[in-house]
């Protein structure tokens, strides 16, 4: 319990601390026109207020990544803790911030168009490919994984139908303005998952569970498939959404549109990206309290075909009855289908974006939909696992090109670098030792050999992303 204590009160504590801090390396100007206001069309530049664009911020990076990623997190052993709160105040909300304030100030764009703006026209062109992958992806993971869940609790209707009716939403809601559904609809969904997380804290300090602490003999592996899965890189990969999510870029292009002004951006960004680590934290303690252990935890995962959703439903039905059922409903159902009806429409603005298609009229926004939703029903009839492979790594490479992104934004304004230099080798290094160690890919293990290339690999990365800083030039925007 002293361990998760301590990262709860870090958590909260990094908000007003270095959220504070962060505030000054980007010399936030509330007095700054913002897009809403520039840029207004009534379709996506809509000004809305702060607690709303916090909430739909909230739900559209968390979905079900806080919930499912901290649980499987969780049978690595207490050490979860540790990447979760660190992570999530130095890599994830800071990556979360700068970036947000980024695009709040490049007019709300899509990410590829910024990063192409200060890493250059190759990265513009490969960041272009790997958002598109990687929104398509989460569309179609958020339409199975949910479609799966309802086809349990409603056998009457098929599974297919299921899907049939989550894509149809999808197209809706990416086609409506963002004020007629997502505005209405989201906050509603975002204070659920925050209340479904204060129900669990409650259950945490009231009831007689005992959380594991991390100590000098807990620091370890305590997953049952160790050699395969070791701490470093896969805990890294496991828990994206609660510690880092390259995803999140692509969704803040959405409320940077609809801010009022940018000393919104800590709440927004950062205290969002706060508030879903928060929710990782409670859940990955949830996780090994009820089951008794990591291990345990893993035991029961792997009775249940290492279904996330399983011990959602288990966790919140147990310790909250009735209203914990409703809320796992809305934490395993609603909560990643709201995710993916918004990368949709991400994917909508980035195509949009790259050939100066105005989005005014229905009819061209018909026009760049359509082919998204034919390559997401296309990607349904792949195999998931396929898919699910493929999708945390893409999200976490995301991440790093975005940290790489905001070294270079703050090196041209003579602003700290080291608040995003030390993140950005981190992540280079797990997602270049993953490639080599996962069988995903290369497939060496966790062997010398692995972890060496991947050395390498990163030492070359940064080099050249280096060279690339030091070679940009002032810009004035």
């Amino acid at each position: 319990m002293i361990t998760f204590l301590i990262c709860l009160i870090a958590l909260v504590a990094a908000y007003f601390l270095y959220g504070a801090y962060l505030d000054r390396v980007c010399q936030i100007d509330e007095k700054a026109t913002v897009p809403s206001a520039a840029l207004y069309d009534g379709v996506d530049y809509i000004p809305m207020p702060r607690w709303r664009t916090f909430l739909i911020q909230l739900l559209n990076i968390a979905g079900v990544g806080p919930i499912f990623g901290a649980i499987m997190g969780a049978c690595f052993g207490p050490v979860a803790f540790l990447w979760i709160t660190l992570g999530g105040i130095f890599v994830g909300a800071m990556h979360d911030y700068v970036s947000g304030v980024i695009l709040l100030r490049n007019d709300g764009l899509s990410l590829p168009e910024i990063v192409g703006r200060y890493l250059g026209s190759g990265m513009l062109q490969l960041m272009r490919v790997i958002s598109m992958v990687l929104l398509i992806l989460v569309g179609v993971v958020f339409m199975r994984s949910p479609a799966s869940i309802l086809v349990e609790m409603v056998p009457a209707i098929p599974y297919w139908w299921w899907v049939a009716i989550i894509l149809f939403y999808y197209f809706i809601a990416t086609m409506l303005p963002i004020d007629k559904l997502i505005g209405k609809v989201y906050p509603l969904f975002g204070a659920a998952l925050i209340i479904m997380a204060l129900g669990l804290l409650c259950v945490l300090f009231f009831d007689s569970y005992t959380i594991p602490n991390l100590t000098f003999s807990t620091l370890r592996n305590f997953h049952p498939s160790a050699e395969t899965m070791p701490i470093v890189p896969t805990l890294f990969i496991t828990i994206a959404c609660g510690a880092i999510s390259g995803f999140h870029a692509t969704q803040s292009p959405l409320m940077a549109r609809c801010m009022n002004n940018e000393r919104e951006s800590r709440v927004v960004f950062y205290g969002a990206m706060i508030s879903e680590s928060i929710i990782a934290l409670i859940w990955a303690a949830i996780g090994m309290a009820f089951f008794h252990g990591p291990e345990s935890l893993a035991a029961a995962l792997a009775e249940h075909g290492n279904n996330a959703a399983w011990a959602v439903n288990t966790i919140a039905n147990t310790t909250l009855g009735r209203v914990g059922a409703v809320l796992a409903l809305l934490g395993v159902v609603a909560a990643p289908i709201t995710s993916g009806d918004t990368a949709f429409r991400s994917a909508r603005l980035i195509v949009a974006d790259v050939l100066h298609i105005e989005q005014r009229s229905i009819l061209k926004r018909l026009m760049v939909s359509l082919p998204l939703f034919v390559i997401g029903a296309v990607l349904l009839f792949v195999d998931f696992d396929i898919i699910w492979r493929y999708f945390a790594w893409t999200n976490q490479a995301m991440s790093v090109v975005t940290l790489w992104m905001i070294v270079v934004y703050l090196y041209e304004r003579g602003r700290n670098i080291w608040v995003a230099l030390p993140p950005a080798i981190f992540m280079t290094l797990i997602c270049s030792t993953f490639v080599f160690v996962s069988d995903q890919f290369v497939g060496l293990g966790a062997t010398t050999l692995a972890y060496l290339l991947g050395a390498v690999t990163t030492v070359v990365l940064s080099a050249l992303m280096w060279m690339k800083v030091r070679q940009s030039k002032k810009l004035i925007k």
